[in-house]
């Protein structure tokens, strides 16, 4: 009875570590897939905002930099998919061992059990059960001797039927699990020949640049002016916010840093709600795609060249509002010459600003609140693009919107 009990001890311990294992691991598949699922997403996005067949005309370094971009996120896809693989291929392997070990176990029990029947079946001439009863000292040892042998011919089927289910019970883990893995790896080769057909496309895109290229001063030439485009945009917001701060400082009758708000005890109190959600804001359209990131990034053309965003531009769909990422109030209206215009809202001592609006919804001095339409964004005529650039600052200091705009 003893070496029964620690088997038993044993087999329990075992499912409590493979049920933590797997829950581990099912957990683990959940976070993966719903990471490639957004990743899906955003291909698919990238392929409806920009990919669209009448923008195949537009912009030859658009479409370059809209390539690297969704060859940047299809590589991401496959990276997930192949550990979604790899963590099936675990899942599997630890289950066949389980079921190999409780395999021996139900062969070893069935073993002991067939023995104890055939010494039964040996021993009844001599009528050992009876002999066994009889030999008891009084009638409370009997009773309690025939309790034990039904006990232990019960336990022992009792264990044998229990193994049993858990390997059943296993082995049609194992079958789903190999299922998914030949799903996962269905999606795998299809991932390869997707990046396969866009390096292919990368490449036919890099052979009409040879033009750009042989025409080095022309194209230098709008490098510069995309370049002064983006200066005086962030001339003008930066010029907007310090005016705005000197504006609010004067008023609160502060005489503090130019640079920096003199803040309200109301005025904290969003400060400190907007740094709180850091992360976590909204995104500033309703649906779309980041074209480009925050920071420094390579030319199209000469990925020595080096260039500097001081926002985030999003692509969406034609039509799209630009939405406030939090409560606050309009401080100023941006008009840059030639350009379009911009709504910039403060958040405490927090500043968004939306750039690249047709129709303007507010003014300056109205209260929104977080998701409160601000205006159209423009659709590019030219290329058929609706983009939006957003900029955020503390006081006068720029900061990375991806960063705090949840999963930008």
């Amino acid at each position: 009875m003893n070496n029964i009990w620690i088997r038993r001890i044993l087999i329990l311990i075992i499912a409590l570590l493979l049920s933590g294992n797997l829950w581990s691991q099912t957990n683990e598949q959940r976070a993966l897939e719903a990471k490639r699922t957004r990743l899906q997403k955003e291909i698919s996005d990238i392929n409806r905002l920009l990919f669209a067949e009448k923008k195949q005309r537009g912009n030859v370094l658009e479409q370059i930099e809209v390539l690297d971009r969704k060859m940047n996120v299809r590589q991401q896809l496959i990276r997930v998919t192949n550990q979604q693989a790899n963590l099936l291929n675990r899942q599997i392997n630890t289950n066949i061992r389980s079921i190999t070990k409780l395999r021996d176990d139900l062969e070893a029990l069935k073993e002991d059990y067939a023995n104890m029947i055939r010494k039964s079946y040996q021993n009844k001439g001599q009528n050992s059960h009876i002999m066994f009863l009889l030999s008891s000292q009084n009638f409370f040892q009997i009773y309690k001797r025939m309790q034990y042998m039904k006990q232990y011919t019960a336990h022992r089927k009792q264990q044998g039927l229990e193994i049993h289910e858990k390997t059943e019970e296993l082995t049609n883990l194992n079958l789903e699990l190999t299922s998914q893995r030949k799903d996962k790896q269905k999606l795998i080769a299809e991932n390869r020949r997707a990046r396969n057909r866009m390096l292919t496309e990368v490449k036919a895109q890099k052979e009409l640049l040879k033009s750009i290229r042989q025409n080095e001063s022309k194209y230098a030439d709008a490098m510069k002016e995309k370049k002064r485009e983006a200066r005086r945009i962030d001339e003008q917001i930066e010029r907007l916010i310090k005016s705005a701060i000197a504006a609010s400082n004067r008023n609160s009758g502060s005489s503090g840093s130019s640079n920096r708000f003199t803040l309200t005890p109301e005025a904290s109190i969003i400060s400190t709600n907007f740094s709180s959600n850091k992360g976590k804001l909204i995104w500033p359209v309703e649906k779309g795609v980041k074209r480009q990131g925050y920071g420094v990034y390579k030319d199209a053309v000469y990925p020595g060249i080096k260039h500097q965003s001081n926002g985030v531009i999003i692509a969406t769909d034609q039509g799209a509002k630009a939405r406030a990422v939090f409560e606050g109030e309009v401080i100023a209206i941006l008009a840059v010459p030639g350009g379009n215009k911009g709504v910039q809202i403060k958040h405490g001592n927090f500043i968004s600003t939306y750039y690249n609006l047709q129709e303007l919804f507010v003014k300056k001095g109205d209260k929104v609140a977080a998701k409160e339409e601000l205006g159209t964004i423009n659709t590019n005529r030219f290329n058929g693009l609706t983009q939006l650039k957003f900029y955020l600052y503390r006081d006068a200091t720029r900061l990375n919107p991806e960063e705090w705009i949840y999963r930008l």
